[in-house]
């Protein structure tokens, strides 16, 4: 089954193959490593799977590169995209959010300890009341900006109805 999987990698575009190639095989001889331990139509599936995903997969390959179609623009919604990337702002939001959480922690350490258990039930008791008043606030005030936005004619209905479409034009 190996080598018919390494075959049918040449049906691959070469800089698709060169590039994914080791990494798409290295992942095969894993799942089959999982998949020789169940049943044979479980294996059958596996091979059907992996063959038929094979193929489509060089199919699409070789459909981008001779029609030039953007990888933004997919064929399928998990391709893969060499050139995708998180930005690094990503990164320093990810920490300030370890942070407040970490934060967050030592200061409900703290007040544990200077108000003692008694009164720190009490405001466990009153979180309920808080996860349903905040939520609720947040949507009257959203209602409240998207009528304020409705009254001016600035929502996005409004914006909407002023495109001027090629059917329109002619």
């Amino acid at each position: 089954m190996l080598r018919l999987y390494r075959s049918l990698l040449y049906l691959y575009p070469t800089d698709y193959r060169h590039e994914f190639g080791d990494e798409m095989e290295c992942v095969f001889v894993q799942a089959k490593a999982e998949a020789s331990n169940h049943s044979l139509l479980s294996r059958t599936s596996f091979c059907f799977r992996e063959i038929s995903g094979l193929l489509s997969g060089a199919v699409q390959g070789h459909l981008r590169s001779l029609f030039r179609i953007n990888d933004s623009l997919a064929l399928r919604r998990f391709s893969m995209r060499p050139q995708f990337r998180f930005p690094r702002s990503t990164v320093f939001l990810m920490f300030v959010i370890l942070a407040g959480v970490l934060l967050a922690i030592e200061k409900a350490k703290t007040i544990q300890v200077k108000y003692g258990p008694q009164e720190v039930m009490a405001v466990w008791n009153s979180l309920p009341w808080f996860l349903f008043l905040f939520p609720a606030m947040a949507c009257a005030l959203v209602a409240a900006a998207w009528g304020i936005l409705f009254a001016m004619r600035r929502s996005g209905m409004h914006r909407l109805s002023n495109v001027v479409t090629s059917l329109d034009q002619h």
